[in-house]
């Protein structure tokens, strides 16, 4: 894209972390906003710095989980603009535990906000944007749709569809002026961890040190130049870059690391098992 400067921007997830930030960096480089969230003291917070900005700002409550209010936010902007040039899905939540003790009622609730939802963003978008001469669309996707890790499956089996769902979007649209990116930040300093329900044994959510952590505002800043570069896919943050170089070219190591302490495991898992005190779920085996 050319120039975001005049632009129409629909961002979801927008009451804090990263929407916020994007917002923001959309805001001052000219852009007009439709911003969504469940969270409306946050929402309109956003909105009160964006202005700031000078351009026009617009928060709507929806909670994006319910394909109701994903329609009626859609028929909110198009009836307010007419048309939409810039989509940002970046809301999303997450769960820290094992899958066998993941409830199905936040499974399914993961999979509408981060995946869902997006999807039914995009196609009832698609035809006004199609219909721009330029348009983009971004989707904040993560490093953990590129590498799968362990007690966030859920979260990484909604990423990895994002970043399949991404480059066939692009693929399909991009000879007639739809840009899309996939954002695969790697960790960030926001609430994701520190707001996700846990299994129950676990006290505390496991926050990834600051070390390996990048900002909202650096992948705000990363977004705003894969807008304008029409960036396919874009990893930010060298752990995350380190990470996906090495599955690509020698993937067996991070297998094996992952595979660490095997033998111990199912030998501990053996005699709980005799024990008859190994419960995965609800199922407690005989």
């Amino acid at each position: 894209m050319r120039q975001i400067r005049g632009k129409k921007a629909f961002v979801t997830g927008a009451a804090s972390g990263i929407g916020r930030a994007v917002a923001l960096r959309l805001a001052s480089e000219g852009a007009s906003l439709f911003l969504v969230d469940i969270d409306e003291t946050g929402l309109g917070e956003t909105v009160q710095q964006a202005l700031m900005a000078g351009v026009e700002v617009i928060g709507h409550y929806c909670d994006v989980s319910q394909p109701v209010q994903v329609s009626a936010a859609v028929a909110a902007v198009l009836e307010h603009w007419g048309g939409l040039d810039i989509l940002v899905n970046n809301a999303g939540i997450t769960y820290y535990g094992r899958t066998d003790r993941m409830t199905s009622d936040h499974w399914d609730r993961l999979m509408r906000i981060n995946l869902h939802s997006h999807i039914q963003f995009t196609r009832e978008l698609l035809p006004t944007l199609l219909g721009r001469r330029e348009a983009h669309v971004l989707n904040v996707c993560s490093v953990l749709g590129l590498i799968g890790m362990p007690k966030v499956t859920a979260y990484c089996t909604s990423k990895f569809a994002m970043v399949g769902f991404s480059e066939s979007l692009r693929n399909e649209y991009g000879r007639v002026g739809l840009g899309v990116t996939a954002l695969c930040p790697g960790f960030v300093t926001t609430n994701l961890f520190m707001n996700a329900p846990l299994e129950q044994d676990v006290e505390r959510p496991k926050i990834p040190p600051r070390l390996i952590c990048t900002t909202s505002d650096k992948v705000a800043k990363a977004a705003i130049k894969a807008i304008y570069r029409n960036r396919r896919l874009v990893v930010m943050e060298p752990f995350a870059r380190f990470l996906v170089v090495l599955k690509r070219f020698v993937p067996s190591v991070l297998d094996f690391a992952f595979h660490l302490g095997r033998r111990k495991q199912i030998e501990g898992k053996l005699a709980q098992l005799e024990a008859g005190t190994l419960i995965y779920g609800d199922i407690q085996p005989r």
